[in-house]
């Protein structure tokens, strides 16, 4: 078992060096802004060539043109819009040559978005920025669904919750590294910053290295390409030297489902009623992680803080990057044992309380100077939240929820929904900011509870069950629906429809 242990890790290491140079990417734009609009000013002819020597204050006053304004919304936003085509490739990608050789070959894209950010300075700095950053989106797009996917059908199950959420661990470590590593003494000045936006692309050289080593995904070698022999080396090799026959056993039963169910297209899940169920689970899992305002704080986090009162925010931005941290820890750990239900409940109930809290000490910050206070606790506890439950596990509850025919396809979906929703936060907070001042978090939380609500009638527990049990609970679903249509089932819709009401209203 000892050196199945090594593989095992070694292959789960070298999959989330994908999710560590998504945190990255996702993360490193935030804290030279002030540097990299400067150079697009100079390079669009709206600024003066030699870099302003005034003392910090007097940069800040100065208004920034409306066309850098432009151009750098476009930088941080074109990374979700890389990610929303591509991740719609995932399954596509993931079939063609396997799991790992799909990794492989995806590298190749953060290699050339790494180059072109390096060398920004050399020509107009916001073309090759902007350009660099679309094409890391659409690595990251392909790498988020690629990544849970290969742990997802490696893990033994028992494993399963932990190791799915090292995709996550691994995202906000590379967030938290991007954060100090942009600090101004470090990496986020004016002579350095092409090289800390490059750096994005330096994981994957290590994984290309790593990935090679890695044996493939042995659902996809049995189930996919119907060689028997290799994947029960490729479970050796995870395992170490044990009988397989019970795992061969769940893959064939499920190779027999699959063949039943032919592999369903984006198209065909969306229309068919048999996973209609499942799929709305899932989406709404993606959508409650993203609407629920923690990349409003991601995003805008230093300006929160600026508002809220503290003298250095950079220093509370990173204390948010490392709090995110540990606890995604804690939700490694707890995962496989108070289950995903569960933490997801106590995840968005805790931020809902939030938010309000956030709310209230905003608003009252002018009148009791204790508020800065609440407002902070607030922002911490809030990340705290989101970290143990919304956080971490649709990324891998997707991958639960649906059989091996339908997983690809539901993973696109999901991956398109996740980077859709954090494109349309990221493109609009500041103006329902501007609109909204201190109420701006009340909105995040009346749509957080209710996905509390949804969460707490619809999501299934998924713990400890294999892929099987789970499409199981979903098809019981299904069956009783026709005989309890009056009674039952008339509460339910009423309540859906109550549910997608409060959402057109958001």
């Amino acid at each position: 078992v000892e050196s199945g242990n090594r593989t095992l890790t070694l292959a789960v290491f070298s999959a989330v060096l994908g999710s560590l140079q998504f945190g990255y990417s996702l993360g490193v734009i935030n804290a030279p802004q002030k540097v990299i609009e400067q150079h697009y000013g100079r390079s669009l002819g709206v600024l003066p060539e030699e870099p302003l020597l005034l003392s910090e204050n007097s940069t800040e006053t100065q208004e920034v043109h409306p066309s850098v304004v432009m151009y750098w919304s476009l930088s941080v936003s074109i990374f979700s819009i890389g990610g929303m085509v591509s991740s719609f490739l995932v399954g596509f990608i993931g079939d063609l040559r396997g799991r790992v050789k799909g990794m492989l070959m995806v590298n190749v894209l953060a290699v050339i978005a790494g180059l072109l950010m390096v060398m920004a300075k050399m020509w107009k700095p916001h073309v090759m920025v902007i350009a660099g950053r679309c094409v890391m989106g659409f690595y990251c797009g392909l790498s988020s669904g690629l990544v849970p996917m290969y742990i997802g059908e490696i893990a033994p199950m028992a494993y399963r919750g932990a190791l799915g959420t090292l995709h996550q661990l691994a995202t906000v470590t590379g967030i938290l590294l991007s954060q100090v590593l942009g600090l101004e003494f470090l990496l986020g000045n004016d002579y350095y910053w092409p090289l800390l936006l490059g750096l994005s692309g330096a994981p994957a050289v290590l994984q290309s290295l790593l990935l090679p080593l890695c044996p493939e995904s042995p659902r996809y070698l049995y189930i996919k390409r119907g060689m028997v022999e290799e994947a029960k080396k490729s479970l050796h090799r995870l395992k170490g030297e044990y009988d397989p026959s019970a795992d061969l056993e769940e893959m064939r039963r499920e190779k027999e489902e699959v063949e039943k169910e032919a592999q369903v297209s984006i198209a065909v899940l969306v229309r068919s009623s048999l996973y209609r169920q499942q799929l709305f689970v899932a989406l709404m899992m993606h959508f409650s992680q993203q609407l629920s305002g923690i990349n409003a704080i991601f995003y805008y986090s230093t300006a929160i803080f600026e508002r809220a009162g503290v003298t250095q925010p950079v220093y509370a931005t990173i204390g948010v990057g490392v709090l995110n941290t540990v606890f995604t820890m804690v939700s490694v750990a707890l995962v496989d044992r108070a289950g995903r239900r569960t933490l997801t409940l106590i995840g968005l109930g805790g931020m809902c309380i939030c938010a309000v809290s956030m709310t209230v000490g905003l608003v009252y910050l002018s009148v009791y100077s204790w508020m800065s206070y609440v407002s902070m606790s607030a922002i911490f506890l809030f990340v705290c939240f989101f970290e143990i439950g919304p956080g971490p596990i649709p990324w891998f509850i997707v991958a639960e929820l649906f059989s091996q025919g339908p997983r690809p396809a539901a993973l696109a979906l999901a991956g398109c929904t996740n980077w859709t929703s954090n494109f349309i936060i990221g493109m609009t907070f500041p103006y329902i900011e501007a609109l909204c001042g201190s109420y701006v978090f009340i909105l995040f939380a009346v749509l957080l509870f209710g996905f509390t609500v949804f969460t707490y009638l619809r999501v299934p527990e998924t713990k400890g069950k294999t892929f099987e049990e789970i499409a199981a609970v979903f098809k019981k679903g299904m069956k009783q629906t026709p005989g309890t249509r009056k009674t039952g089932t008339g509460t339910g819709t009423s309540t859906e429809l109550e549910q997608l009401k409060t959402d057109s209203q958001a």
